[in-house]
């Protein structure tokens, strides 16, 4: 194992320094055949999202579509169009599919369901006994595919409670009864058959699946399926000859179909070819449920795993921040050592003890007391040493380990680390000339590392704070052309036209780039700031844009139209699984549709919105892709904008507000921050309901408003929170001057550091108090309220 150092630090890993932090998108996950419900996460926000008070509310999507027609296409914000836009009502969209007899039947389904609905959702979300006998009622009341659907929820309900006899009786029931979701009661009561150990009874439900249910969003996993129905009944021949034909095809790369396969291979003693793929599925899709299984079949095969590729793979797990099973990996590897060197073991005590410091276990002196190595290992144990420096507040010695990784390893993504803690460190210190310097030094040595542009803006900000106004101009300028996809370009247009106007005065050149941050960034932050000053400097000489402005990403408006095309099959099952409280499957429904990067993302969030699950609809509207905050108001129909932006509780949010002197449109943007309408939110912080007040703030609250009797779960009554909830903002406000981006930023961070930010007193203005915010959740938090803001005010004029 001469090589096994070299080969033991392949591989990256993340470590992300404490304070502000870089922020990384993160796609939607689209593995939508299991089971349980999934529901997007959110800070402040609990995951089992409760019904909204407004859930008996109910609109017509087809008097939801005539309206859009009506409206779609009128300018809400008085505002020219850009020149590099293209008109909503010109656009050429698909024409709209015509009736057929499936789309009919499907229509007859699912008006004949829609009573079930609430029923369905009530049971998906209690599974209580009540609700069990609710929908069995429903069921034997209304045969046909009332009935199906009926069944199809108490299949559903069945599965989440582990029940699987019960529920592959449930899908039997669907299917006898009625044709509409024919494909998910074979599918589903497949899945059931075989968690109940019944995988015979799966063969007649996925053989020919395609065949029988063209069209299916469970064509491409029926085969899987069916597979391992076979391979529970020990007849891997048979798995074999339904896998075979289809490793070639796209489905061939699923983690599914490769253990599937695997394991056909390995039952009929076919190991070699089983090893690799089961190594395949460990080391290329470490993350996966997957890979434990792999990894365990290869244990059970005499199969031996290389310590450097368990060294790759507890590597992984460290990027996904799983640092207990990385630890456990590591210390595995590491109690295994036969073949290992005395330098290789020293390696891995010293990467065991990264995970420990991430899982705050393990001290100074336990540091100290690591292995002196050579090469990455070494940077890492230095890296650990400033890590510990920094939480000891030890200035003078964390600048010393810095020096010291610098000279001794330059190259090393442990001194890039370690870099980017380092100005965060300085940062929440307030001493932007140190912060300066390591953001510098990371972008020098590192730039075209995931924290270069954030990196990069920093130093540009902290020369700006500083008043080196020519340095702060060139960096931003430098931050436009180097990062033009990053999030930060709009802080450096809005700023960098700051300088031209304040410091330059060269107001032609400050009105260019105010013009191109308000039509790029159309909804963002700065751009509502941006239109602020045009307003102030008014008509001024025209002058050449500066060729750095060509850098800036051009506007791309998606195809989005405001009419769904209602005889589509697949958006009339999405809408008849609602009916069914299949939640977890509307979406990738929808999506099966070739037309659906048009009207998908409105189609979702509609058919929530019609119950009045008003979080569900706004969280599938946030994770459609879209940029809708870069989009002018009138390119999009008018319709994703109220579904991004509803009005849910809004007589009593009207009248509290006022009560209480707040403006609503600012009510309703903290709430949809906060808890995104869901008036049952309790967040891990143990805040409740719409406004997320802490049981204390709303216990004192409810003594002086001589509120009798009151509960902490009194908070979850959207009306009771309202209620405290605008009190407590008010008494927010008041305690900073009625200043809204001050009272936000308490609200989010709390009083005490915002006291002392606020105690420099060396901010210009507010926005720049706003950008100087080194807590980035408070920043952002603070600019998303106030843009949201805007996005009422434009949406709702006079509400």
């Amino acid at each position: 194992m001469t090589a096994l150092i070299g080969l033991l630090l392949v591989g990256t890993m993340v470590v992300m320094g404490d304070g502000a932090v870089a922020q990384t998108a993160k796609s939607p996950s689209h593995a939508h055949f299991k089971t349980a419900q999934k529901t997007a996460s959110k800070k402040k926000t609990s995951s089992k999202e409760k019904k909204s008070a407004a859930r008996g509310k109910k609109s017509s999507t087809r008097a939801a579509a005539k309206t859009t027609r009506r409206g779609a296409h009128t300018s809400a914000s008085g505002r020219r169009r850009p020149a590099n836009s293209r008109s909503a009502a010109h656009r050429r969209h698909h024409p709209a599919p015509k009736a057929t007899a499936r789309s009919i039947k499907l229509t007859s389904a699912f008006h004949a369901t829609e009573q079930l609905r609430p029923m369905a959702q009530q049971l998906t979300a209690t599974r209580s006994v009540a609700a069990y006998r609710g929908v069995e009622s429903y069921a034997r009341s209304h045969p046909g595919e009332g009935a199906a659907a009926a069944y199809l929820a108490l299949g559903h309900a069945y599965m989440l409670d582990h029940k699987y006899d019960d529920a592959a009786n449930a899908y039997r029931q669907a299917n006898q009864s009625g044709k509409a979701l024919d494909d998910y009661a074979d599918y589903l009561g497949a899945q059931a058959s075989l968690q109940a150990g019944h995988g015979a009874d799966a063969y007649a439900l996925l053989n020919n699946f395609a065949e029988r249910h063209p069209g299916s969003i469970f064509n491409a996993d029926a085969p899987v399926l069916l597979a391992n129905a076979y391979l529970q009944q020990l007849n891997p021949q048979a798995a074999l000859k339904v896998l075979q034909p289809l490793e070639d095809t796209p489905q061939a790369s699923h983690v599914g179909f490769r253990y599937a396969l695997g394991r056909a291979y390995q039952m009929s003693n076919d190991t070699a070819r089983a090893a690799v793929i089961f190594r395949g599925i460990y080391l290329k899709q470490p993350l996966s449920f997957e890979a434990g299984q792999a990894r365990t079949q290869l244990v059970a095969m005499g199969v031996p795993l290389t310590a450097a590729e368990r060294k790759a793979h507890a590597d992984q797990l460290f990027d996904a921040k799983q640092y207990s099973a990385a630890s456990d990996e590591y210390h595995a590897i590491a109690s295994n050592s036969a073949g290992l060197s005395a330098s290789d073991l020293d390696v891995l005590k010293i990467y065991s003890a990264v995970c420990d410091m991430k899982l705050k276990r393990i001290s100074r002196k336990q540091v100290e007391a690591l292995p002196e190595t050579t090469g990455d290992s070494a940077a890492l144990k230095l890296y650990l040493l400033a890590e510990l420096s920094r939480d000891e507040d030890d200035e003078a010695g964390h600048d010393a380990l810095i020096a010291q990784m610098v000279q001794r390893f330059p190259k090393s993504r442990w001194l890039e680390e370690a870099l980017y803690s380092g100005g965060n460190m300085y940062l929440l210190k307030h001493n932007a000339q140190q912060a300066t310097y390591h953001y510098s030094m990371l972008v020098k040595m590192f730039p075209q590392s995931a924290y270069a542009p954030s990196a990069h803006w920093r130093a540009a900000w902290m020369n700006y704070r500083l008043r080196n106004y020519a340095e702060a101009a060139r960096l931003m300028d430098e931050q436009i052309q180097m990062y033009p996809a990053g999030v930060e370009v709009s802080s450096a247009l809005y700023w960098r036209a700051r300088i031209y106007e304040d410091e330059e005065h060269n107001f032609g050149q400050a009105v260019n780039y105010y013009r191109t941050l308000a039509t790029t960034y159309t909804n963002f932050y700065y751009a509502n700031l941006a239109r602020q000053r045009l307003k102030v400097l008014g008509d001024q000489p025209a002058v050449a844009p500066s060729p750095v402005l060509s850098a800036v990403p051009q506007l791309d408006v998606p195809e989005l139209t405001g009419e769904l095309p209602e005889n589509d099959t697949h958006l009339i099952k999405a809408r008849l699984l609602a009916n069914a409280a299949l939640n977890e499957y509307i979406g990738p429904e929808i999506q099966a549709s070739e037309t659906s990067s048009e009207w998908g993302a409105l189609a979702e969030a509609e058919i929530y919105a019609s119950y009045g699950e008003y979080t569900r609809s706004v969280q599938s509207m946030k994770h459609s892709g879209i940029s809708f905050y870069s989009l002018p108001v009138d390119q999009v129909p008018t319709l994703y904008w109220h579904l991004l932006f509803p009005q849910p509780f809004w007589p009593d949010l009207v009248a509290e507000s006022k009560k209480n002197g707040l403006d609503p449109y600012f009510v309703a943007s903290l709430i949809r921050q906060e808890s995104e309408f869901n008036a049952g939110a309790v967040s891990r912080a143990n805040a409740y309901g719409l406004m997320q007040l802490l049981p204390s703030v709303g216990k004192s609250l409810a003594k002086k408003q001589k509120i009798r009797h009151f509960n902490t779960s009194d908070l979850l009554n959207a009306k009771v929170n309202l209620e405290l909830g605008t009190i407590n903002l008010r008494q927010v406000l008041d305690r900073f001057g009625g200043q809204k981006e001050y009272a936000l930023a308490a609200y989010n961070a709390g009083d005490t550091p915002i006291r002392r930010w606020m105690s420099s007193n060396d901010y210009k203005d507010i926005p720049e108090f706003v950008e100087s915010i080194p807590y980035s959740e408070t920043r952002e938090y603070v600019q998303a309220i106030l843009r949201n803001r805007e996005m009422y005010r434009i949406l709702y004029p006079g509400s």
